[in-house]
């Protein structure tokens, strides 16, 4: 059984989705998830899918080992970062070297780099008048978004779209791909194909 850790920041629908995903496979089990807000949506979801949900703060990630500890204590396979806004410490990178990825709501490297996550990527988006977004899974480096790809995922941005449409076609790609892509990371699955 694969162990699987999770850091979010924020409401935490991916989380949930990766959560229930490998709760119905039995081929890997999400063990742990941390977030840097006490107050995000996802330490609940985490609590009520009978998952370790923690909290941490900026000291016990960045000054101290704390979290670092915690994390080998849990002997993961792969670290996720689901919509987790600040920069991984390198020496959780270290420790676990190819081991951490991230998902980015766009396709990488265009609107990648600090400040551009969330609603800021699908604004930027329809500002350019872009035809197509789509979704990046890639490794952590200590760089926003600069980590090598593992893989894309592409949906069209239709002439009359909001940023909020965006979004939503981005959170399609994100349930269907995320799940699958980390098996494929795991050893678990052979290989993940865009399907049109």
């Amino acid at each position: 059984m694969k162990r699987i850790i999770i850091f979010a920041s924020g409401s935490g629908t991916n989380a949930e989705n990766i959560i229930k995903y490998f709760q119905e496979r039995k081929t890997a089990r999400v063990t742990h998830v941390f977030s840097n807000n006490l107050r995000a949506k996802v330490l609940k979801r985490a609590h009520d899918l009978e998952v370790k949900a923690l909290h941490f703060d900026k000291e016990s990630f960045y000054t101290t080992n704390e979290v670092l500890n915690i994390i080998k204590d849990a002997q993961p396979d792969i670290i996720v970062l689901a919509g987790f806004l600040w920069i991984f410490p390198k020496k959780i990178i270290d420790a676990f070297p190819n081991k951490v990825i991230n998902i980015h709501p766009a396709l990488l490297p265009k609107y990648g780099g600090k400040g551009m996550y969330g609603s800021h990527v699908h604004k930027a988006v329809v500002k350019n008048k872009e035809k197509e977004s789509g979704i990046t899974i890639h490794y952590v480096n200590e760089h926003y978004d600069e980590g090598a790809i593992v893989f894309q995922a592409k949906t069209p941005v239709e002439n009359d779209y909001s940023a909020e449409d965006v979004a939503k076609a981005i959170h399609t790609l994100e349930y269907k791909y995320f799940p699958i892509v980390i098996e494929k990371v795991l050893g678990l699955r052979e290989e993940v194909s865009e399907s049109k």
